[in-house]
């Protein structure tokens, strides 16, 4: 696939256009942001390692009847995706207390959940992607309730699909962000990645955080926790 102008690029991803309208290429970058672009880095390699994580995770949800935008890998960066009318919300799947969460509610970050929490919220950098409600979402038009209730009943699916893969691999899925688009369909996908950029991985015996925490914390050995993931998911 013939690789054209760029349309955009993100903290971590640039999109380019390609000669068919309703596919795009996303190349993975090495580079790493935190707390909203404040802190930026490089992690060596992450481009390569994210590219591999992903396919694996959002191949093991296509095999399980969750649409996602992924066509194809093309290079060790790149992947050809269905063009999709991204949805300006995030749900973010929490089945352990960790960042955010465990501050609000003043609770011990390990703290399990008694069941999973989804949140919204809206994706805006400028604002610092606030936290949202369904009734936000309706007033601003952002997604009709019959697109939410896709968008929710896809993303626990996703969650006891992902829990369960990881359970033997001796991963923990503490939190992890969605997002999802709208394609030429009408239907509604999976776009963006799962990776340890947009979730949180640890061990489940040590309990050693294995994801882009290790960059946020300044706790070292980011490379090798992004190596240990992808080497634990190939087996």
């Amino acid at each position: 696939m013939i690789k054209k102008e760029m349309l955009y690029e993100g903290k971590a991803k640039q999109i380019y256009k390609t000669k068919e309208d309703d596919k795009l290429i996303v190349l993975f970058k090495d580079d790493a942001t935190a707390f909203n672009g404040e802190k930026k880095g490089q992690i060596s390699g992450k481009g390569i390692m994210n590219n591999k994580i992903s396919n694996i995770f959002f191949k093991l949800l296509a095999d399980n009847n969750v649409p996602t935008h992924l066509l194809e890998e093309i290079s060790e960066t790149e992947v050809l995706v269905r063009k999709l009318e991204i949805i300006p919300v995030e749900v973010v799947m929490r089945n352990i207390a960790a960042g955010s969460l465990a501050k609000r509610l003043g609770l011990e970050e390990g703290t399990v959940m008694s069941q999973p929490v989804l949140e919204f919220y809206y994706k805006d950098d400028d604002l610092g992607d606030p936290m949202i409600n369904e009734y936000h979402i309706y007033a601003q038009k952002m997604a009709d309730r019959e697109e939410i209730a896709r968008i929710k009943e896809l993303s626990f699916k996703i969650n006891e699909l992902l829990i369960d893969f990881l359970k033997d691999k001796g991963i923990e899925l503490v939190d992890f962000k969605l997002e999802f688009g709208k394609g030429s369909d009408g239907k509604i996908y999976l776009g963006d990645e799962i990776s340890p950029d947009t979730c949180r991985f640890w061990d489940s015996e040590t309990r050693e955080k294995l994801d882009k925490d290790r960059f946020r914390r300044d706790l070292g050995g980011v490379e090798g926790a992004y190596q240990e993931i992808l080497r634990r998911l190939q087996g």
